[in-house]
């Protein structure tokens, strides 16, 4: 057998091993760039994730497939975000519930005020709702890779948060189209002041706002711990996130592409959970070591106001912008968790 024939024999089966995973050869040669944004920066967790993420999607496509990313919020805002993967400029992003409501609403059953009291109970509904919301977000055109919460969420402040009256009195921020934190605040009296994520330490620098609410790894990854004293150790919510990328993008990928972006997404992003939940501890210690007081609650009458705001803002959101089917749902797998 000459080299020729050789050579052109091990090219065909080259091309029926490829067809037998279901990778065509014009298939298999073909470069698929994901641009991805987040609001995360370099350095910390959520990239280091995200990066250990792209090695083992380019190793699993031979290649074929890669993130390329845009951390920091050099894309802007989250609604800048929603709007460029709109238009084909990004084709995935990190969200927070912010950005993850402004496409499908209804997910903000995940962060309202007050609702969960703890880990496992956050765990369970995340796990009961995921295929819902899975199908959702599909609907619109998207793809839910998986879940990446932030946290509990609480208020840092410059002057002390021990009551609903001390939160009317200081200067709030609430990030800008945000209904839900929104209704939160009118239950309570209290006048916000709207703003994008990225001017809020520019104006805790000047003192348009003295109050924001975040997660303690948050605050800390954003750099306002820096300019606060106080942090309330109430916890408003529990803050949900996750990553979504184009479905028009996904459906561009060969389906054993699509399957590796999917299994090797859902193991790297609850790998993620876990440092997540890691590092908002070790940043209460930072923020401690930086000179950010805890604040108590005096009372639980002070707790009590705090409670009714949450359960006004569920009616009010409930049928306007998370459908009472869906509100119903949730409190039904959480009421069945806390009677076992």
């Amino acid at each position: 057998m000459n080299y020729f024939n050789f050579l052109t024999r091990c090219l065909i089966l080259f091309a029926v091993l490829l067809c037998a995973i279901g990778v065509s050869p014009a298939q298999a040669g073909k470069k698929h760039i994901i641009k991805f944004a987040t609001l995360a920066p370099e350095g910390s967790s959520w990239m280091k994730s995200m990066h250990t993420f792209n090695g083992k999607v380019k190793k699993a496509t031979d290649g074929n497939v890669a993130f390329r990313f845009y951390a920091g919020g050099v894309s802007g805002d989250e609604k800048d975000v929603i709007r460029k993967m709109r238009i084909g400029q990004l084709h995935g992003a990190g969200f927070t519930g912010v950005g993850l409501g402004a496409i499908l609403p209804e997910v903000r059953v995940l962060d309202l005020p007050f609702l969960f009291d703890t880990d496992e109970e956050i765990q369970h509904v995340y796990d009961k709702m995921n295929a819902h919301f899975k199908d959702r977000y599909e609907n619109k055109g998207y793809v839910l890779l998986g879940w990446v919460p932030v946290g509990w969420v609480h208020f840092f402040s410059q002057d002390p948060i021990k009551s609903v009256e001390d939160l009317r009195q200081s200067k709030p921020w609430l990030w800008e189209g945000d209904p839900l934190v929104e209704q939160a605040y009118r239950g309570m009296g209290v006048q916000p002041i709207p703003l994008s994520i990225t001017d809020v330490l520019l104006s805790l620098q000047t003192g348009m706002v003295n109050t924001v609410y975040s997660s303690t790894q948050g605050a800390l990854a954003l750099q306002w711990f820096t300019k606060v004293k106080h942090v309330t150790r109430l916890r408003m919510g529990y803050a949900t996130g996750g990553v979504l990328i184009s479905k028009k993008k996904f459906e561009k990928l060969p389906e054993p592409y699509q399957a590796a972006v999917k299994k090797i997404g859902a193991e790297c992003l609850q790998e993620l959970v876990q440092l997540i939940q890691q590092d908002n501890i070790k940043a209460r210690k930072v923020l401690e070591n930086n000179g950010v007081e805890w604040v108590d609650l005096p009372d639980k009458k002070e707790m009590g106001q705090f409670h009714e705001a949450g359960v006004a803002a569920r009616k009010n959101l409930a049928g306007k912008y998370i459908p009472p089917q869906t509100l119903d749902q949730v409190l039904g797998h959480l009421e069945k968790f806390r009677n076992n």
